[in-house]
């Protein structure tokens, strides 16, 4: 099964990707509420796959408390690109070891999603795939990360687990679409990298197709 998996997976990545049209349908509403004239930065962030106990699995993080725009929330893996980074995959390895202790070295590269802007802080997300080469121990940095979250692709595909939430950001209020597999919340730009990902799973990968 999980053979399978990553070959159709490989197969779809070297496609066209779904793109805006995919990560849309997780956008927060307020979205165009945050523009800034600044130069936008990149940032990159690791989608982390690996089977434990025959399951497939991504991991996320809970982002600890911060005066920041991502504070407490949910996310992938990552951060900004530095000047001595080689690539946006090398950003995305160095802040994945950083943050929770992932070997570069035990992690295949398998592409690249479709870029996101991120208003409310002005970033230019790329979403790498990487799958660990096996079950990984995680080491968090507790000064950015929480703890991380496990969570089984099969919830993350249950139509189920995708329902929507009210949030309030300073004087805005507003409803957002979210996954809330095992009572958490991914939502934001998470949530609408996440939203491409799973409609490349469910399109070419019969057994995903909930």
């Amino acid at each position: 099964m999980y053979t399978d998996f990553l070959k159709d997976l490989k197969e779809e990545l070297k496609k066209d990707l779904p793109g805006e049209k995919a990560q849309i349908k997780m956008a927060p509403g307020v979205r165009n509420h945050f523009k800034s004239s600044e130069k936008s930065r990149n940032a990159g962030v690791l989608i982390l796959i690996y089977e434990k106990n025959q399951e497939i699995y991504i991991s996320f993080i809970l982002r600890t408390e911060y005066n920041g725009p991502h504070s407490g929330q949910i996310s992938f893996p990552g951060g900004k690109y530095e000047d001595g980074d080689k690539s946006i995959i090398e950003t995305a390895l160095r802040e994945t070891h950083e943050e929770i202790g992932i070997n570069p070295e035990m992690v295949d590269i398998y592409g690249q999603l479709t870029p996101l802007h991120i208003p409310v802080s002005n970033f230019i997300v790329y979403p790498i795939i990487g799958i660990h080469k096996t079950t990984p121990l995680f080491d968090i940095d507790p000064l950015e990360v929480k703890k991380v979250i496990e969570v089984r692709l099969n919830d993350l595909l249950n139509p189920d687990n995708c329902t929507s939430k009210e949030f309030k950001y300073g004087d805005l209020s507003f409803i957002a679409p979210i996954y809330n597999p095992d009572n958490i919340t991914i939502w934001g730009a998470t949530a609408m990298i996440l939203s491409e990902f799973l409609e490349i799973v469910r399109k070419n990968n019969t057994m995903f197709q909930v």
